[in-house]
């Protein structure tokens, strides 16, 4: 059994990629199911119905979130109504949406999906260290295939959690810093690690958004409009092997799959959009 995961999504130029990609990706790989972080495909902040649309017709199968789910005012309506887009688990109870859920294709084992978010240098939210153990004990009655994206800063944190995890879940992916890591491993118990997965997007920025700006952000500390960028388009994210019986990772392995756009479409494609709003 294989999955793939996908690294932050960021704005056009990401979900580009994941559209021209997955689809021969599910093909050439013999790809079960695909879970993306997409809190970043709408221009480069947060997820709207649009982008989500575009994701989940790529043949992306769960989309996980993180710190930038709210960004977008339609999204408490949005997770009310597709349990396949995970916010973090470790918001307070009363919050819209859900934090994992299980999807089952015909003639496959059903993926359980976990999204949780960390705390160091992050926004507040509930203990992930307590509330993730029970809730993967739950989903572990419907399918030992569990997969976690662990939405977090700080990488002590994140391989602390996928060690509090190993042997209970498929795999521990990091989202949340862009930056790719090289760490990918099996832990003993048979759980799949990976501190980050870097994101889909445009490489030749800074995380994501055009370079300039950003540079004058730290050179003047006066407020910029970061845009995304556009140039060397890459899907980043992982390829877990699995046995669907016991929910053990056999392998890990990092993707990284260029997507040129056609030179006609780039001329023609509107400014990209600012930060906070649709794209």
């Amino acid at each position: 059994m294989k999955l793939l995961f996908i690294g932050d999504v960021v704005g056009r130029p990401g979900r580009q990629a994941v559209q021209a990609l997955v689809p021969r990706l599910r093909s050439e790989l013999g790809l079960d199911y695909v879970v993306a972080n997409g809190e970043n495909s709408a221009g480069g902040a947060g997820i709207t119905a649009k982008t989500a649309a575009e994701l989940f017709a790529a043949g992306v199968d769960v989309i996980t979130t993180g710190d930038h789910v709210w960004d977008q005012k339609e999204t408490a309506q949005l997770l009310e109504n597709e349990p396949r887009i995970l916010r973090p688990l470790n918001y307070p109870p009363g919050v819209p949406g859900r934090g994992s859920c299980v999807v089952r294709q015909e003639g496959k084992p059903p993926l359980a999906v976990v999204n949780a978010q960390g705390r160091t240098f992050m926004p507040p939210l509930e203990n992930p260290f307590l509330l993730v153990p029970p809730e993967v004990e739950r989903l572990r009655q419907q399918t030992p295939v569990i997969l976690v994206d662990f939405h977090a800063e700080a990488t002590s944190e994140k391989i602390a959690f996928g060690r509090l995890l190993d042997g209970q879940v498929t795999a521990v992916i990091g989202t949340h810093t862009h930056v790719a890591t090289a760490d990918e491993q099996i832990f003993p118990g048979g759980t799949a690690y990976l501190t980050d997965a870097g994101f889909t997007g445009p490489q030749e920025s800074v995380l994501g958004r055009e370079i300039a700006p950003v540079l004058r952000r730290f050179l003047t500390q006066c407020p910029q409009r970061f845009e995304v960028a556009r140039e060397r388009i890459m899907l980043l994210g992982a390829l877990i092997e699995v046995d669907p019986a016991t929910g053990r990772a056999h392998s890990i392995r990092r993707v990284a799959e260029p997507w040129t756009e056609p030179a006609a479409e780039h001329q023609a494609a509107p400014p990209p959009a600012s930060t906070g709003t649709g794209s």
